[in-house]
């Protein structure tokens, strides 16, 4: 699977429904009516996935308030969610797509290259989705420092129509 060139602003989000650690599932459907953010990450307890889940975490209370859910996803399993979230007292929600089907329906397996090694991984992106269901913003490729907030300050500005402030 290659990279997704079709999911620019203004597209429509791909259909998905997976299950959630803390129970239940998350789907397009499910979120249609709000805006929300899905953010693909490699793999649980990692060096850049964990600084990136707490970085999300850490912002929770200002993404509520705006009413965007925030969702992790990697294709760790559901007791590897659970395990992530326990161990870093993690606040968003983190959704398992075991199967591959949506990191693929994103265009986010792709293949990596470490130490001269080919393989297939999730790059990581975040995709801001409005409440209509569109694509809104896309981050690939995303390095973890200052990324957290750079997309709630993207969701500050979709919902409110202003950038934060100091943003």
């Amino acid at each position: 699977m290659t990279e997704r060139t079709d999911l620019v602003p203004g597209a429509p989000c791909p259909p998905f429904d997976m299950p959630l650690d803390q129970g239940g599932r998350v789907s397009l459907e499910s979120l249609r009516g709000r805006p929300f953010v899905l953010y693909f990450y490699p793999k649980d307890d990692t060096s850049g996935c964990t600084r990136e889940a707490i970085a999300f975490s850490e912002r929770r209370p200002a993404f509520d308030a705006l009413g965007v859910p925030v969702i992790g996803v990697s294709r760790d399993s559901l007791e590897k969610h659970r395990r992530f979230r326990e161990k870093h007292g993690l606040e968003v929600a983190l959704a398992s797509d075991e199967t591959g089907a949506v990191t693929e329906a994103f265009g986010v397996w792709v293949e990596k290259s470490m130490y001269g090694r080919r393989y297939m991984g999730i790059e990581r992106a975040t995709f801001l989705v409005d409440a209509e269901g569109r694509i809104h913003r896309v981050w690939r490729k995303v390095k973890v420092p200052g990324h957290a907030e750079a997309v709630l300050a993207a969701a500050r500005e979709l919902v409110e129509g202003k950038p934060e402030a100091g943003a």
